[in-house]
């Protein structure tokens, strides 16, 4: 059994074992649901439940950490991107697409399992989508928007809603064990370029229904 870090011990130690339990409530929560208990989560972390709630106070607690550490990965990639965007980027982020696994598969799980925590997750992440949108106008990487807060809410719930929605099919025709690795290496290669194309060269011909409804709101 793994004591708890006493005033003196190496502070780096005690970092990297509460990362460790960090990423493995991770997978345990995406797997298992957030029913549940210490104990496993421990278990997967190879350290003691007690330890678990030396470091997080709670499950509650360590809930909230990994919320906020999911959070950040995506938010720090997507922003590095939008500031700097190269070929290389884009083709290196492909690349390493699977690493994003345990995360992704963390957010479906919330979206899955619902009620107040989700509610407020999404909503946080929309809020990090109004970021990114401001850090690429900001940079010249993104066009003006009218309402960048409205375009955050729909793209955030559309790009969460569509990957539910393709994870459901994904399920329906690999029966088994889910491999997240191989559901965003899929949902890559058939999403990207039309979405891309979207983003980048528009679809409707004129502007006719947008300034209708804008029209309507002014």
């Amino acid at each position: 059994m793994r004591s708890i870090r006493r005033s003196g011990d190496d502070p780096t130690e005690d970092l990297s074992t509460r990362a460790r339990i960090r990423d493995a409530a991770i997978g345990v929560f995406a797997t298992e649901g957030f029913a549940v208990g210490v104990r496993a989560i421990a278990a997967a972390a190879g350290v003691s439940p007690g330890l678990v709630n030396h470091h997080f106070g709670s499950k509650d607690g360590l809930r909230a950490t990994c919320d906020d550490y999911v959070r950040s990965v995506i938010r720090a990639s997507k922003t590095e991107y939008l500031e700097r965007p190269t070929p290389q980027g884009l083709l290196q982020s492909l690349a390493d697409i699977e690493g994003f696994a345990p995360y992704i598969a963390y957010l479906m799980r919330h979206l899955q399992d619902g009620g107040p925590l989700a509610v407020a997750l999404i909503e946080q992440m929309i809020s990090d989508t109004e970021g990114y949108l401001r850090t690429g106008i900001a940079a010249g990487t993104l066009r003006p928007i009218d309402d960048v807060p409205a375009m955050a809410r729909y793209m955030a719930l559309q790009n969460g809603g569509g990957l539910l929605l393709f994870l459901r099919m994904y399920q329906a025709h690999h029966p088994g064990p889910l491999d997240f690795r191989a559901v965003l290496r899929e949902y890559s290669d058939a999403m990207l370029l039309p979405g891309l194309e979207i983003y980048t060269d528009g679809l409707l011909t004129d502007s006719m229904a947008l300034q209708t409804l804008r029209d309507t709101t002014t």
